[in-house]
């Protein structure tokens, strides 16, 4: 629950982070603060964009790392919806390089676990710009490119199956499809649901160069295609290299691509 603003509250803030105990912490140490008025907080990045544009906060503290939609995914978002953005100060575990970067684009980060003096100097920095000009929307851009670059598509995917969550290579993904809003993914070895919400935010973690979206419903390793399958009105299926040889159909605006990948 929110906390209520004080007659002193400056800055109103919300708190996005996958970890209730962040949260929980964070908001503890945010107490403190009597120019803070905590709106609002959320676990996820779909449920944070949502919050941003109902509360139109001054400050959100922002997970870098969090499955589904993560913290530069809903910076994403907000931008290419448009209007104004709020200052973020992200939380983050990356190395320094990445560190660099958010230094570089006047753009302020914490390294967890957070310090109560050191969200101290991050409090008076936002408070110090907000006096001043907005937060820069190309400077974010280049942030999300720097940061993007030196961390990567991710390697490991959490897979829920049999009661227990499992940490598959994305290598060893050989597809991914959405059914009812829940994402099944089959792997060499296992096959189970994803906490990722859709498609494209899966997509948007891999690797674009071995996923592909094929199919609204569907996400393929092109790497464990085993066979193109012609089908009716020139469309085709590809059959997968799972154990069960599932045929999924390529859309057709995806045949295109189909035939300049297969050279058909």
């Amino acid at each position: 629950m929110a906390d209520r603003p004080s007659a002193a509250a400056t800055l109103s803030v919300i708190i996005v982070d996958d970890e209730q105990l962040a949260r929980d912490e964070l908001a503890f140490l945010l107490k403190s603060f009597p120019q803070v008025h905590v709106a609002a907080s959320a676990d996820n990045g779909l449920d944070a964009v949502e919050l941003i544009k109902k509360h139109s906060p001054d400050l959100v503290f922002l997970d870098v790392q969090m499955p589904g939609l993560d913290g530069l995914g809903v910076v994403r978002r907000l931008m290419e919806s448009g209007g104004d953005l709020p200052h973020f100060i992200f939380a983050t575990a990356y190395d320094q390089y990445a560190v660099e970067a958010f230094e570089v684009n006047a753009v302020d980060y914490l390294l967890k676990p957070i310090e109560k003096e050191r969200l101290a100097v991050s409090l008076e920095r936002i408070q110090k710009r907000q006096e001043g000009q907005a937060q820069n929307a190309s400077r974010m851009e280049q942030l999300l490119a720097r940061i993007q670059s030196s961390v990567g598509p991710r390697t490991k995917l959490l897979v829920n199956a049999q009661n227990r969550m499992f940490l598959v290579d994305a290598a060893d993904v050989i597809y991914a499809t959405i059914q009812d809003g829940l994402i099944t993914i089959v792997s060499a070895h296992i096959e189970g649901q994803s906490n990722y919400r859709t498609i494209e935010e899966l997509q948007s973690n891999l690797d674009p160069s071995t996923f592909w979206r094929v199919h609204r419903s569907y996400l393929v390793n092109i790497n464990r295609i085993k066979e193109v399958v012609p089908w009716f009105k020139s469309s085709y299926q590809l059959r997968m290299s799972d154990k069960k040889q599932t045929e999924i159909p390529v859309s057709r605006a995806q045949t295109k691509r189909l035939r300049e990948l297969f050279k058909l």
